[in-house]
């Protein structure tokens, strides 16, 4: 898919082309989702959602009120190991350290789950940092067998590689899942997105993950500066949105991300990448000042089918991914976002008492469709 961001003079970066959201994982779970919110204390996700929305647009917030950067993209795991094994030894990801063990009140009321010990691994690729988590207790529910691209849970993934056939036939050798049949390249009368290959696929629990190639002319020219290294780096999470201007008012207004690039993606190859039969997209980008990679919005304009975030998604659901964000006043960010389009699902700031975790101070936020966000400060 394709959004080209423009160049940003406070990053070093140009902001990349970028794509559309693809083939949703697989879940299990009948019909609609069981899955509880990410809870901010007693009160549902669901319901901190539909009081955020309601309070409409925050002014833009200043800059010690914006998060600086984005830290990393998250996802709940069922094996650790298991997960560790498949994106270092299938995508070439590296751990940062050895696994994290957490437990304790402070952490039951940062995620809003009682009783929790949760183990945390941290991998880089590149620049960029994935972190995985697997809750020992309370277990949590796998992923929906009838997730689409378009329902309101999807969040994926996107990892820039070098060679988009070598990483196909590599991908293949390693028995990996499909979500597109092959891989796709979008068409040259998209400006914005022509000649970007991308290709959809899951994790062993059936988290959907992008591979990209942008071609010369699209693309962070760090790209372009691989070596002879195949997986090189996460350009961006996508989520799926139900609309893309109530999304802005949190992220943009209440958060200081910036716009970097919008398009709107259709068409067979679109169709094919997202496993969506007549699918069109509105595709806006966004960065943080800090850098970081990127958080893509994905409206469906058609087909109008996909499902909302159940209100009882918690942290331990295996459908849970969230986008951790580093501010450098977590205080100050949180009491900005009183009245915004972000919802507060943690009660308030909790303190880390594990160092290994690489932050002091957490909050958990709720975007306007159950998106979570980790609000993080060193």
């Amino acid at each position: 898919m394709g959004v080209s961001r423009r160049f940003d003079g406070d990053h070093s970066q140009r902001a990349a082309g970028r794509r559309t959201s693809a083939g949703t994982p697989p879940v299990s779970g009948r019909g609609r989702l069981p899955v509880r919110a990410l809870l901010g204390g007693v009160a549902l996700l669901g319901a901190l959602v539909g009081a955020a929305v309601a309070r409409g647009q925050a002014t833009v917030p200043s800059d010690s009120h914006a998060v600086r950067a984005v830290r990393a993209v998250g996802l709940t795991v069922s094996s650790l190991e298991r997960s560790i094994d498949f994106y270092t030894r299938v995508l070439a990801f590296a751990p940062v350290a050895e696994p994290a063990e957490v437990w304790g009140p402070e952490y039951d009321r940062r995620q809003g789950i009682f009783g929790l010990r949760m183990r945390v691994a941290r991998l880089r690729l590149g620049d960029e940092t994935l972190e995985l988590y697997e809750y020992l207790t309370p277990r949590g529910r796998p992923m929906p067998v009838d997730s689409r691209s378009n329902d309101r849970w999807f969040q994926h993934v996107a990892i820039i590689v070098s060679d988009m056939d070598r990483a196909y036939r590599h991908l293949r050798a390693h028995g990996v899942e499909h979500v597109s049949p092959a891989p796709q390249r979008l068409p040259d009368w998209n400006a914005n997105a022509g000649g970007i290959r991308a290709f959809y696929f899951k994790d062993p629990d059936g988290h959907p993950l992008e591979i990209l190639e942008f071609p010369a002319d699209k693309g962070d020219p760090k790209w372009r500066r691989a070596g002879d290294r195949l997986f090189l780096g996460i350009d961006h999470t996508a989520i799926v949105v139900g609309d893309t201007e109530r999304s802005l008012r949190c992220y943009r207004d209440a958060l200081g991300l910036r716009v970097t690039g919008a398009s709107e993606n259709y068409g067979p190859e679109q169709e094919y990448l997202n496993q969506v039969f007549g699918a069109r997209l509105r595709i806006t980008a966004l960065r943080a000042q800090g850098g970081g990679p990127g958080i893509e919005f994905l409206e469906y304009l058609a087909p109008r089918d996909g499902r909302p975030r159940p209100a009882d998604v918690r942290p331990n659901d295996l459908v849970h991914g969230q986008t951790v964000l580093q501010a450098d006043d977590l205080e100050a960010v949180v009491r900005a976002l009183r009245g915004s389009a972000c919802a507060l699902a943690s009660p308030d700031v909790a303190t880390a008492s594990e160092p290994a975790l690489g932050f002091r101070k957490g909050a958990l936020v709720a975007d306007p469709d159950g998106h979570a966000l980790e609000l993080v400060e060193p």
